[in-house]
Parts: C-alpha cells; sequence; structure tokens
C-alpha cells in the first residue's frame, strides 16, 4: 500500500515549479536516483530525512512538515518576522533573465519560493 506522505513527496518533485532535473542537481542527487527514492511504488530505494529536508529548501515547499506535524497533532506555522527563504545560490537565474529577488540573499531567483523550514515554528495542537 501507498502511504500518503509518500504520494505527497513524489507530487512535490514531480509538480513543482521546479524540474525535477534541475532539483536533483541542486540537492546533489543523479537525477535517476532521486525519482527513485520519491518513487512509492519502488521499494528497492529509500527517502532520506536529509534528502527531503533538502528537497524542501530547494523548493520552499514544506507540505511534507506540515503533514507530518499534522499527524503528530502539531501545527506548522511560518515564524513571525522572517523572510521566505532558498539555499543560498540554489536555482537563480541565468544571466538577464526576469526574476524575483532572494529576500535573504538579494540575487535574482529562477523560482519563486514559499516559506521555507527554516522561517517556521511547530506549535502543540490545543
Amino acid at each position: 500500500m501507498v502511504s500518503e506522505l509518500s504520494t505527497l513527496i513524489h507530487n512535490l518533485v514531480l509538480d513543482n515549479p521546479v524540474p525535477a532535473k534541475d532539483l536533483a542537481k541542486a540537492i546533489g542527487k543523479p537525477y535517476s536516483t532521486l525519482l527513485r527514492e520519491v518513487n512509492p511504488y519502488d521499494t528497492g530505494a529509500k527517502l532520506g530525512a536529509e534528502t527531503l529536508l533538502q528537497i524542501m529548501m530547494q523548493t520552499g515547499d514544506v507540505k511534507p512538515l506540515e503533514f507530518m506535524a499534522g499527524k503528530l497533532g502539531y501545527n506548522l506555522m511560518p515564524t513571525k518576522g522572517d523572510v521566505p527563504h532558498v539555499t543560498p545560490g540554489a536555482f537563480h537565474a541565468k544571466k538577464g533573465a526576469e526574476a524575483p529577488s532572494c529576500p535573504s540573499c538579494g540575487s535574482k531567483l529562477a523560482y519563486d519560493v514559499n516559506i521555507a523550514p527554516e522561517a517556521a515554528e511547530v506549535t502543540k495542537r490545543a
């Protein structure tokens, strides 16, 4: 049986503005390895916590973290005053391309980002 979390992570890698090949390169994995690790039907490859963290940091999408927090009875909320951020140097636009600026380092980003894991706080549900 395929878990909801596995499907969520698989969809995150394949259906976000960052192409999966670029994502694999940014996190230092071969494209085929990343696809195997996030494939919910491939029981021979496992996705590690460090890789999942890198996926969330590079895409700015924390849905897997929100899902896990919810399953444990917590709410995930952005920290007040923090700005969205991706790993410095991640997915910066090619020279002359029109792109938003990274709020932390000021360089142009190739992709828009949401709140990253380091800009969030976890609170226990009442």
